[in-house]
């Protein structure tokens, strides 16, 4: 099985990049996030790969890290989820607040996921709770152990990227809007509306 990939970034795109290995050009799905942190074209870059096989095809997944990979093989052990659905999750949320979403039942917050309806959060939270818990036992606690405007960034980040701005972009337009609210708290709708001034500028 492949595992990792290192060569030539030769194309990119926020869903698939071809990386050229000794002259064999790869062909590989990947989510936004790791799109966000690839270098530029012609540049030297590993991915940690997943090899997916079906009867009418072969495809192969790359990740920007091991905690991603070992997370999306997770999703697609779930029932209804497949490779691109699991893809598509990754895209709309980061790890650290999946697994605290999923291990803590929240399966409001991952309603928030594009892609993701009640029904589907449900079965992730059933099928995916315990052994996320197994492998980090505080998981449970890591989105309420956050302050308050930890909570309040995190929540507006998902809902900013959901509504189809880059990371890099929604995270730039948090934080200066978050500058603006000194110590104070904001809500969750009254940091989205403020981002999205400055967003909507970049």
């Amino acid at each position: 099985m492949i595992s990792t990939l290192r060569g030539k970034l030769v194309s990119k795109t926020p869903m698939e990049i071809v990386i050229d290995v000794g002259g064999v050009g790869y062909s590989i799905n990947i989510p936004l996030s790791t799109f966000e942190v690839l270098g530029g074209i012609n540049s030297e870059i590993l991915v940690h790969t997943h090899l997916h096989m079906r009867e009418d095809a072969v495809q192969l997944y790359g990740f920007a890290t091991e905690e991603e990979r070992n997370m999306f093989r997770l999703l697609i052990s779930v029932n209804g989820i497949g490779p691109r659905v699991a893809q598509g999750i990754l895209s709309g949320i980061v790890v650290a607040d999946l697994k605290a979403y999923v291990a803590g039942g929240n399966a409001a917050a991952l309603t928030r996921i594009p892609g993701v309806g009640r029904r589907l959060a449900e079965r992730m939270v059933m099928e995916l709770r315990d052994r996320i818990l197994k492998v980090e036992p505080g998981a449970a606690t890591a989105a309420e152990s956050l302050d308050p405007s930890a909570r309040v960034r995190s929540e507006a980040l998902l809902a900013l990227t959901s509504l189809g701005y880059n990371r890099a972009v929604a995270e730039k337009a948090l934080r200066t809007a978050l500058q603006e609210q000194g110590d104070a708290v904001p809500s969750v709708e009254g940091l989205i509306k403020a981002a999205l001034r400055h967003a909507s500028r970049q």
